[in-house]
């Protein structure tokens, strides 16, 4: 199997890929350098300690989701319910986390349970029907709203234990908790996708599906794994911002899909599948909040800040289309 999976790789490019994940990343990060350097030029509250703070605070959500969703879209996928699904698993989380009822580990269960149903179900009927990824997770996206609307019955869930809320508004030695949670599924998420058997098969299913399946690797699982992954990611970034914000709200996440997608695409990973990487990814998700962050210190309208994250979208998009044409 492994002579197989070398063999795939070399059919469907890795060496010209590995190079051009390679310098995307190093763009990526350049332009981040770049944008922050700008900004610490242009007001001297960027720099801050507690300014930078806030920031990967507040990234941290944005950047859990857009982990998971790289898996998806390197297999060739989309997701787009994941803002629906940050909804349903914080209103979950909400209504097992109130104090005296259950410890700490029945609204985390609860919610990242959630999180894999509605992950696997995107997965199964993806892989089952075969109809295309964005129907089906549009359809969930509207499936899991209603589920939010009628678990929390139309109104936020609040009075959640001190225990629950420190997972998003408490420090360990003066550090943010969801950085530390940031950190760590970071680490994890790297590690499952350059180090692992199932991260190569990701990259040959979005690389080249027809060949993956010739050499016996199992799409239809490799399918289900990642949107699993997507919904538990999912599920874990609306447990922290339930905590953050201390009510589950059944109206969260709107629109949170399209900021994932765009920190995955920003961070160098391929909108036809087959590329892309965990750091770029998660540079994506800062550059994404250090702009929207200089623009609010430069006092510029959310209008005008809308506009400028479109422009990079795009951008992005046809950077990376420039680069599979070479």
């Amino acid at each position: 199997m492994k002579q197989t999976l070398t063999t795939l790789y070399r059919q469907t490019g890795s060496s010209y890929r590995k190079r051009v994940q390679g310098m995307g990343t190093f763009g990526i990060l350049l332009a981040f350098v770049v944008i922050c350097l700008a900004l610490a030029l242009s007001t001297p509250r960027f720099m801050t300690v507690s300014n930078l703070t806030i920031i990967v605070t507040q990234v941290s959500i944005n950047a859990l989701l857009a982990f998971g969703v790289t898996f998806v879209i390197i297999t060739g996928g989309i997701d787009l319910s994941l803002g629906s699904m940050v909804a349903v698993t914080g209103v979950v989380a909400a209504l097992f986390a109130h104090p005296d009822t259950y410890p700490l580990i029945v609204p985390l269960m609860m919610a990242l349970g959630a999180g894999f149903l509605m992950g696997g179900f995107n997965g199964l009927v993806i892989t089952r029907s075969k109809v295309p990824p964005f129907i089906v997770t549009l359809g969930t996206m509207t499936i899991g709203r209603g589920l939010a609307l009628i678990l929390s019955k139309g109104r936020p869930v609040s009075n959640l234990s001190d225990t629950f809320n420190f997972i998003g508004g408490g420090q360990v030695f003066g550090v943010p908790f969801p950085i530390i949670i940031l950190i760590v599924v970071f680490v994890l998420c790297s590690l499952l996708l350059r180090k692992t058997i199932w991260g190569r098969y990701m990259y040959a299913v979005g690389g080249n599906e027809q060949a993956a399946r010739a050499s016996g690797i199992p799409i239809a699982k490799i399918k289900m794994l990642v949107y699993i992954l997507s919904g538990l990611l999912a599920a874990l970034a609306g447990i922290v911002l339930t905590s953050r914000i201390t009510t589950g709200q059944p109206n969260a996440g709107q629109g949170f899909e399209l900021d994932a997608i765009a920190a995955a695409i920003i961070g160098g990973t391929s909108t036809s599948g087959g590329s892309g990487t965990m750091t770029g990814t998660l540079i994506g998700a800062l550059l994404i909040g250090v702009i929207s962050n200089g623009l609010d210190l430069l006092n510029v309208t959310s209008y005008y800040q809308q506009v400028v994250m479109g422009v990079i979208i795009i951008g992005a998009v046809v950077l990376d289309g420039l680069n599979r044409k070479k």
